[in-house]
């Protein structure tokens, strides 16, 4: 090898030298270039940040701080015991009427878990547990979902028992099994009744009104297969659909992003938001409280309105994206797959969530019709 290169004439190895050098500055400028690619997309994805909140689904379930915590665990299991998510309001409202948010078994699941109380001491636990009880139960109770929200504090001899007269759940029925019951049960001393107005019917076993307790924590419509109702027209998806872009719009160039921006009278009058803050002014400014102005975020958006599918979206409905986390961005759809929102970079404005852009590839399908 000395030899052959005692061969090539000087100029040559000088010049192959300066060749190879060049090629491996490119090669490391590319190298650089596609690492800061990555970056500036990290660094674009940061900048839309929210703060965390809780609650999904097609109802709204009007529910304390407490309760709204558990709704990203409420998500995670619907999803692995595959069940619709539009369920997850309902048993934030159960959880509501079983223990407040409170305790290590909020939803008071021990018993459909072991067979006993207390043999939970996690809330997660509770939480895996509750939720796989309450899909075992309203599919026993074919989607009744009233009959299986009363079962769920009656136990499953309660489906058994509408099964075998009428098959449909009524409110008579509920006090008629937990009379029935509380004459086999009274005599222990462990039974008493937790409504006074039960009393004279002697129905004391468990809590004969207790679907009326959940629902008063729930806002929404029940279909007959025990599934909320997305509507079908109006909502923010129609003519207030309209009009909230338009005020929307009205903050095009005149603001900037700050995070958790938008929840004062303040940072609204000096033009800082952040995308979920925008939201909930744009709504405000055509009558619509889509909830209080220093506490709102992604995650309790969702929470609010209808369930749409993303093929049936109209101006005016919400749209999410999963930017830093899931639901981790919002705005308005506004047509022609474009979107008014307050993002990092440009405050609000219209932005495009086609099919290749970056919010496009980032939108999750979740729409909701305010």
């Amino acid at each position: 090898m000395h030899i052959v290169l005692q061969l090539i004439p000087k100029k040559y190895l000088i010049g192959g030298t300066l060749i190879l050098l060049g090629l491996s500055g490119l090669l490391i400028m590319s190298t650089i270039v596609a690492i800061t690619g990555e970056f500036e997309k990290d660094s674009q994805q940061s900048e839309v940040t929210e703060i965390e909140g809780g609650g999904i689904g097609v109802g709204t379930a009007n529910v304390s701080p407490q309760v709204m915590k558990y709704q990203p665990l409420l998500e995670k299991y619907a999803q692995k015991h595959g069940l619709d998510a539009s369920y997850v309001p309902i048993m934030m409202a159960l959880m509501m009427q079983e223990s407040g948010g409170r305790g290590n078994d909020p939803m008071q699941s021990s018993e459909s878990f072991c067979g006993s109380v207390g043999c939970i001491s996690s809330p997660e636990l509770s939480v895996d547990k509750g939720v796989l009880h309450f899909k075992s139960v309203l599919e026993k109770a074919h989607y009744d979902l009233k009959l299986c929200l009363q079962s769920y504090n009656f136990g499953p001899g309660f489906i058994n028992f509408i099964m075998k007269n009428g098959g449909k759940y009524t409110p008579e029925l509920a006090i008629s099994f937990s009379q029935s019951q509380y004459q086999k049960v009274k005599h222990t001393g462990n039974y008493h009744c937790v409504r006074p107005e039960m009393v004279p019917y002697q129905a004391c076993y468990g809590d004969a009104k207790y679907v009326d307790a959940v629902l008063k924590y729930y806002t929404g419509t029940i279909t007959a297969d025990g599934k909320p109702a997305a509507p079908a027209s109006g909502g923010s998806g129609g003519k207030s659909g309209v009009k909230v872009i338009d005020a929307g719009k009205t903050l095009i160039g005149k603001t900037r992003y700050v995070f958790g921006g938008g929840r004062s009278q303040s940072d609204i009058n000096a033009g800082r938001f952040d995308c979920s803050s925008f939201v909930r002014w744009a709504f405000e400014q055509v009558g619509m409280n889509v909830g209080p102005m220093s506490g709102v975020t992604t995650d309790t958006l969702k929470t609010q309105g209808q369930a749409i599918n993303p093929k049936d979206m109209k101006p005016g409905d919400v749209v999410f994206f999963d930017t830093y986390k899931i639901d981790g961005h919002v705005g308005i759809y506004v047509g022609n797959n474009q979107f008014l929102g307050c993002q990092g970079k440009t405050g609000v404005a219209i932005a495009s969530m086609a099919k290749g852009t970056y919010f496009g590839e980032r939108f999750n399908g979740r729409v909701k019709r305010f």
